[in-house]
């Protein structure tokens, strides 16, 4: 039997010169672990081609670099080290080597006040990015929370005084009365209007040890002090109730918290962020928007 060579068209001019910024895959399934989490991620992996005259990149030779991902924790070392294979298998051919992860990261989350417990979903998005000016790696993330408006809440108490007044205006004043009335429906009859929000959070990391997302997701809900609960009970509700009576926020209130936050937190080089409180009272969002960098 007579051997061939197999053909390599990508080697093989294309007629067409030019160059490209990115050039690869996208949705590549992949396990990682990530700050002791097993995460099902997408993936994308390219470099960019420089070579005017070449037809197309390796793309196998990407593929087989990743697997490398998949058998120990995600560390900015490591990927750092996988875009370096990137661009050491075309050296002739790209100048620059991208990474991006996406998934969802589970953590368990207590309740306020009974002993249960739940998991709650975090989106998050990991991009790398080598060449010769360097090694970058920026890390996003999404967590929800409540929000309650000052506006609405100060409203609602107007509401109740005015009728605390004409209630009370015939009726002797006793402490059994008052405790009567403020556990009516005809005595609390105005309420503040909350709605689910989101701090989508995009941090640029400075050190090289760990990829901080539990952290970040800690340091965002502590911030904002109203996190979305998972598994409750009554007396947790209560205590939901309670933190957002006493959390109220417009969306510029929980940007500069979380601008405050960010600020302080180790091995990192600039920040974005961005909240969103999808109002219950207009059609629309409310959106704050903040950004540093070292």
């Amino acid at each position: 039997m007579t051997a061939f060579t197999l053909p390599d068209i990508a080697q093989q001019s294309a007629g067409l010169a030019g160059t490209l910024s990115w050039v690869g895959m996208e949705g590549i399934a992949l396990p990682i672990q990530l700050e002791g989490s097993h995460v099902n991620a997408r993936v994308s992996a390219g470099v960019s081609l420089e070579a005017a005259d070449a037809r197309g990149i390796h793309m196998s030779r990407l593929y087989i670099a990743l697997d490398e991902l998949a058998h120990q924790p995600l560390t900015p070392i490591l990927i750092h080290r996988v875009l370096t294979v990137f661009l050491e298998s075309h050296q002739t051919l790209s100048e620059n080597a991208y990474l991006t992860f996406s998934g969802d990261v589970l953590l368990k989350r207590d309740a306020l006040i009974s002993p249960l417990s739940g998991w709650k979903s975090y989106p998050f998005t990991l991009r790398g990015q080598l060449n010769s000016r360097g090694f970058r790696l920026e890390l996003d993330v999404s967590v929800g929370y409540s929000s309650t408006c000052p506006c609405s809440a100060a409203l609602a108490r107007q509401l109740i005084q005015q009728a605390f007044v004409e209630d009370f205006d015939d009726i002797p004043l006793s402490k059994q009365a008052v405790l009567t009335w403020l556990g009516s429906e005809e005595g609390i009859l105005a309420t503040p209007h909350s709605q689910r929000s989101t701090a989508n959070c995009s941090i640029r990391l400075a050190g090289n040890d760990h990829i901080p997302l539990a952290a970040l997701i800690e340091r965002i809900e502590r911030a904002l002090g109203t996190a979305l609960q998972t598994a409750v009970k009554r007396i947790d509700e209560q205590a939901f109730a309670l933190a957002n009576g006493q959390n109220l926020m417009f969306c510029e209130d929980a940007a500069k918290r979380l601008d405050a936050a960010i600020r302080k937190m180790p091995d990192i080089s600039a920040f974005q962020l961005k909240v969103v409180h999808a109002e219950s009272l207009h059609a629309h969002d409310a959106v704050a928007r903040s950004e540093w960098q070292w």
